[in-house]
Protein backbone atom coordinates (compact mmCIF):
# COMPACT_ATOMS: atom_id res chain seq x y z
CA UNK A 1 0.00 0.00 0.00
CA UNK A 2 1.08 3.63 -0.71
CA UNK A 3 1.37 6.00 1.99
CA UNK A 4 1.68 9.87 1.70
CA UNK A 5 2.68 11.56 5.32
CA UNK A 6 3.87 14.93 5.55
CA UNK A 7 7.61 14.75 8.22
CA UNK A 8 8.60 18.07 9.20
CA UNK A 9 7.27 20.02 6.38
CA UNK A 10 7.83 17.79 3.95
CA UNK A 11 5.85 15.18 1.65
CA UNK A 12 6.74 11.68 2.22
CA UNK A 13 5.63 9.24 -0.34
CA UNK A 14 5.87 5.96 0.63
CA UNK A 15 5.04 1.81 -0.41
CA UNK A 16 4.57 -0.19 3.17
CA UNK A 17 3.22 -3.41 4.21
CA UNK A 18 0.49 -3.30 6.16
CA UNK A 19 2.40 -3.91 9.32
CA UNK A 20 5.07 -1.40 9.17
CA UNK A 21 5.46 1.11 11.93
CA UNK A 22 5.54 4.34 11.58
CA UNK A 23 8.82 4.52 13.52
CA UNK A 24 9.87 2.09 10.66
CA UNK A 25 8.80 4.48 8.09
CA UNK A 26 10.73 7.42 9.80
CA UNK A 27 13.50 5.68 9.99
CA UNK A 28 13.66 3.49 6.86
CA UNK A 29 11.62 5.19 3.72
CA UNK A 30 12.45 9.31 5.20
CA UNK A 31 16.28 8.20 6.40
CA UNK A 32 15.75 10.59 9.53
CA UNK A 33 17.20 8.23 12.36
CA UNK A 34 16.89 10.35 15.19
CA UNK A 35 13.69 8.55 16.04
CA UNK A 36 14.83 5.72 17.77
CA UNK A 37 13.37 2.09 18.51
CA UNK A 38 14.46 0.88 21.77
CA UNK A 39 11.66 -1.33 22.99
CA UNK A 40 9.02 -2.31 20.33
CA UNK A 41 6.07 -2.47 23.06
CA UNK A 42 5.58 1.59 23.23
CA UNK A 43 6.99 1.50 26.94
CA UNK A 44 10.63 3.29 26.80
CA UNK A 45 9.52 6.45 24.67
CA UNK A 46 12.55 6.85 22.77
CA UNK A 47 9.92 6.74 19.48
CA UNK A 48 8.42 9.76 20.17
CA UNK A 49 6.98 11.90 17.46
CA UNK A 50 4.32 14.46 17.44
CA UNK A 51 1.26 13.35 14.99
CA UNK A 52 -0.55 16.28 13.95
CA UNK A 53 1.10 18.03 17.05
CA UNK A 54 0.27 15.27 19.86
CA UNK A 55 2.54 13.30 21.05
CA UNK A 56 3.00 9.31 19.99
CA UNK A 57 4.79 6.53 20.47
CA UNK A 58 5.33 5.65 16.97
CA UNK A 59 6.42 1.91 17.55
CA UNK A 60 2.71 1.65 18.10
CA UNK A 61 1.33 2.88 15.36
CA UNK A 62 1.28 1.81 11.96
CA UNK A 63 2.78 4.04 9.18
CA UNK A 64 -1.23 3.27 7.39
CA UNK A 65 -2.81 4.96 10.74
CA UNK A 66 -0.47 8.15 9.93
CA UNK A 67 -1.11 8.25 6.11
CA UNK A 68 -2.74 12.19 4.99
CA UNK A 69 -1.34 13.28 8.36
CA UNK A 70 1.46 15.26 9.68
CA UNK A 71 4.76 14.29 11.73
CA UNK A 72 7.09 16.43 13.25
CA UNK A 73 10.29 14.06 14.44
CA UNK A 74 13.60 15.98 16.56
CA UNK A 75 15.23 16.85 13.11
CA UNK A 76 12.24 19.15 12.36
CA UNK A 77 12.69 20.80 15.73
CA UNK A 78 15.71 23.37 14.86
CA UNK A 79 15.63 25.95 12.60
CA UNK A 80 17.26 26.23 8.97
CA UNK A 81 19.98 28.42 10.19
CA UNK A 82 21.09 25.16 13.14
CA UNK A 83 19.32 27.56 15.70
CA UNK A 84 17.80 25.03 18.53
CA UNK A 85 14.46 24.62 19.61
CA UNK A 86 13.97 26.11 22.85
CA UNK A 87 13.52 22.53 24.14
CA UNK A 88 17.13 21.35 22.77
CA UNK A 89 18.84 24.30 23.63
CA UNK A 90 17.26 23.83 27.76
CA UNK A 91 18.41 19.91 27.43
CA UNK A 92 21.88 21.54 26.32
CA UNK A 93 22.37 23.77 28.75
CA UNK A 94 20.98 21.67 31.81
CA UNK A 95 23.42 18.48 30.79
CA UNK A 96 19.55 16.69 30.38
CA UNK A 97 21.02 14.17 28.25
CA UNK A 98 23.69 11.51 29.03
CA UNK A 99 24.11 8.84 26.52
CA UNK A 100 21.17 10.41 24.37
CA UNK A 101 19.60 7.62 23.16
CA UNK A 102 16.02 8.67 25.22
CA UNK A 103 17.15 12.88 24.20
CA UNK A 104 14.77 12.70 20.95
CA UNK A 105 12.19 11.14 22.63
CA UNK A 106 12.01 13.10 25.45
CA UNK A 107 12.14 15.80 24.27
CA UNK A 108 9.05 15.28 21.81
CA UNK A 109 6.95 14.49 25.24
CA UNK A 110 8.69 17.38 27.10
CA UNK A 111 7.45 20.09 24.04
CA UNK A 112 3.95 18.19 24.13
CA UNK A 113 3.69 18.03 28.12
CA UNK A 114 4.59 22.16 28.13
CA UNK A 115 2.14 22.80 25.16
CA UNK A 116 -0.78 20.96 27.60
CA UNK A 117 0.65 22.65 30.88
CA UNK A 118 2.63 25.48 30.01
CA UNK A 119 3.36 25.87 33.92
CA UNK A 120 4.13 22.86 34.62
CA UNK A 121 6.16 22.26 38.23
CA UNK A 122 8.50 19.76 39.03
CA UNK A 123 6.04 16.64 39.69
CA UNK A 124 4.01 18.01 36.65
CA UNK A 125 7.40 17.32 34.96
CA UNK A 126 8.07 14.13 36.34
CA UNK A 127 4.26 12.59 35.90
CA UNK A 128 4.21 14.54 32.26
CA UNK A 129 7.71 12.46 31.45
CA UNK A 130 6.54 9.09 33.08
CA UNK A 131 6.23 6.91 29.62
CA UNK A 132 9.86 8.05 28.66
CA UNK A 133 12.71 6.23 30.26
CA UNK A 134 16.28 7.21 30.96
CA UNK A 135 18.48 4.02 31.57
CA UNK A 136 21.23 6.79 32.55
CA UNK A 137 19.17 8.19 35.05
CA UNK A 138 19.38 11.72 33.96
CA UNK A 139 16.16 12.39 35.62
CA UNK A 140 17.15 15.39 37.43
CA UNK A 141 18.57 17.65 34.93
CA UNK A 142 15.85 16.41 32.63
CA UNK A 143 13.43 17.98 34.82
CA UNK A 144 15.10 21.08 35.17
CA UNK A 145 15.80 21.51 30.98
CA UNK A 146 12.01 21.38 31.15
CA UNK A 147 11.13 23.80 33.96
CA UNK A 148 14.01 25.79 32.12
CA UNK A 149 12.46 26.13 29.35
CA UNK A 150 8.83 26.49 30.89
CA UNK A 151 10.56 29.54 32.61
CA UNK A 152 11.72 31.34 29.80
CA UNK A 153 8.88 30.45 27.43
CA UNK A 154 6.73 32.25 30.39
CA UNK A 155 8.85 35.11 30.49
Amino acid sequence: MQVDITINGKPVRGDVETRTLLSDFIRETAGLTGTHRGCDTAQCGACTVHLDGKAVKSCNLLALQANGRSVATIEGLAAPDGTLHPMQQAFRECHGLQCGYCTPGMVMSAIDLLRRDPQANDAAVRHGLEGNLCRCTGYENIVKAVRMCAQRASA
